[in-house]
């Protein structure tokens, strides 16, 4: 998995300039069908990815912590939510509460999450790519397809779909 992570990377690498290009266009004029295109290609995806089998998002990134993310897991913990802030998290650039250090302290040898049934809202919706209005996550999207394969395949796979906006 690790020289399929590496390569990943180095793909996305070569296509960041095309895909940013891709993005900029879907973004000014996104197609009438995107959101149901996306859930389909969301959805055709994870029926071929395995996450257990990579892990690699909560291996090299971590997500935001919203409030009640913050308080659900201080409760399967008991304890204190500024207790749980204090032992798994920081504030980072931008206000946001993040982990102290990646990878994920849940993330078991396995690839299983300790915290999977109470895990933040960001690791439920990770890779982001059946998401409505997807065109206004792009930034996010161009990130996610140097770290997660499912999202790299479904970006492909929607430049296929819409060459329009791949020219």
């Amino acid at each position: 998995m690790n020289k399929q992570l590496e390569q990943l990377a180095e793909k996305a690498k070569v296509n960041h300039k095309a895909n940013k290009k891709f993005f900029a266009k879907l973004k000014k004029r996104p197609p009438k069908q995107l959101d149901s295109l996306m859930q389909e290609l969301h959805a055709d995806e994870f029926t071929r990815t395995d996450c257990l089998e990579c892990a690699n998002c909560c291996k090299t990134t971590g997500p935001l912590f919203t409030d009640k993310d913050i308080d659900r897991l201080a409760k399967l913990f008991k304890m204190k939510q500024q207790q749980f802030i204090e032992t798994y998290l920081r504030i980072d650039e931008d206000n946001d509460y993040v982990l102290q250090s990646v990878p994920c302290p849940f993330l078991g040898a396995d690839n299983y999450c300790s915290v999977y049934d109470h895990r933040p809202k960001a690791c439920r919706e990770f890779p982001h790519t059946d998401r409505k209005k997807f065109q206004q996550i792009s930034n996010l999207t161009l990130k996610n397809v140097a770290i997660c394969p499912a999202a790299y395949n479904i970006v492909e796979e929607m430049k296929k779909r819409l060459p329009n906006y791949s020219s």
